[in-house]
């Protein structure tokens, strides 16, 4: 891209440089690794209103991770699964109209909403909440909250192998899986959309394309999509626990893998045995599997494999270690 630079006083061409600037939020000082457009020439500095817009959202969820703060999406994620509207959810904690909209949209919220939110995350808190305070939705819209809750409720109660894969997967966030908790629908619904638009899908590919698409969405927003750790394989970058991770997908009827035969080689090929869900994933988590997408879209899975060798988190970790989200930085696509 060329723009018009003063200094050189005229048309060059443009490069994207990284360097730590120094964002005010909430009073607080925030450090964080920003993308600048410059002159490719002199190194003057470019205006430009996408990179500025993504530093700070890193700047925005860096604030956030330092006081445990919840994510837009995870508040979205809250109001979402009792079926409630934006406005309806703002009413039911007594909130101003546009407050849940500001907060799903990026806006910080205060610490008193964070605990409430955080609280109201449980089904059997929200079942508290409705008993015990003064609500001000409908009686129709609270009797179909109660409804919602009830059946969350029920949900909650999974059986013991569900209960053992949680316990793989439940660990704090941190740089390992990208500053998020593990999120199963997010990966069923990324492992959705890849195995539908690609035709006989194979696993390996698959586990590259999630790893990369997690690692670019945190280069961009500081935090991962799925909260997935991916760990150094023979082969590429694979999530920790894969093989378990399949077993619950083909379990909950997302996906299976089917064993086919090539001139004597056998494939694993991932079969979708659903739509991708709505609701669950951003548009700006699908953008960048969109991109991930395309990027590999007529690399198979020997050719992505090398590819992926070639990064840093890879070459720098050894056979079963985790890659940090940390190399996210260093991936240019």
């Amino acid at each position: 891209m060329k723009k018009y630079c003063e200094m050189c006083e005229k048309k060059v061409e443009t490069k994207i440089v990284t360097k730590k600037e120094v964002y005010d939020v909430c009073g607080e000082s925030i450090e964080v690794e920003a993308q600048i457009l410059v002159c490719a020439d002199c190194g003057e500095e470019f205006f430009c209103e996408e990179l500025d817009n993504l530093t700070l959202i890193k700047a925005f969820n860096a604030y956030r991770r330092r006081h445990k703060l919840l994510f837009p999406d995870e508040i979205k994620q809250i109001r979402e699964q009792y079926g409630l509207s934006q406005r309806s959810f703002a009413k039911l904690l007594n909130w101003g109209d546009k407050t849940i909209y500001r907060y799903e949209n990026g806006s910080i919220q205060d610490k008193a909403h964070n605990s409430l939110l955080l609280f109201l995350r449980e089904p059997r808190n929200m079942k508290t909440y409705l008993m015990e305070n003064e609500i001000s939705l409908e009686e129709r819209q609270k009797n179909k909250l109660l409804k919602i809750v009830e059946q969350l409720g029920q949900e909650a109660e999974r059986p013991i192998e569900k209960k053992v894969f949680h316990a793989f997967f439940s660990s704090s966030p941190s740089i390992k899986n990208g500053f998020k908790v593990f999120d199963y629908e997010k990966l069923c619904a990324m492992v959705l959309f890849f195995a539908h638009q690609s035709e006989r899908l194979l696993k390996v590919k698959l586990l590259k394309l999630l790893n990369y698409s997690d690692m670019i969405f945190y280069q961009e927003n500081g935090v991962s999509i799925s909260g997935t750790e991916y760990i150094h394989f023979q082969y590429g970058p694979v999530p920790q626990n894969y093989d378990i991770l399949f077993g619950m997908m083909a379990l909950d009827h997302v996906v299976h893998i089917e064993v086919v035969f090539d001139n004597g080689y056998e494939k694993h090929q991932v079969v979708p045995e659903c739509a991708v869900p709505e609701g669950i994933l951003s548009q700006e988590e699908i953008d960048v599997l969109e991109r991930i997408h395309k990027k590999f879209a007529d690399f198979g899975s020997f050719e992505i494999s090398n590819y992926s060798h070639k990064e840093k988190g890879y070459s720098s970790t050894k056979q079963g270690e985790v890659i940090p989200y940390s190399y996210a930085k260093d991936i240019q696509l």
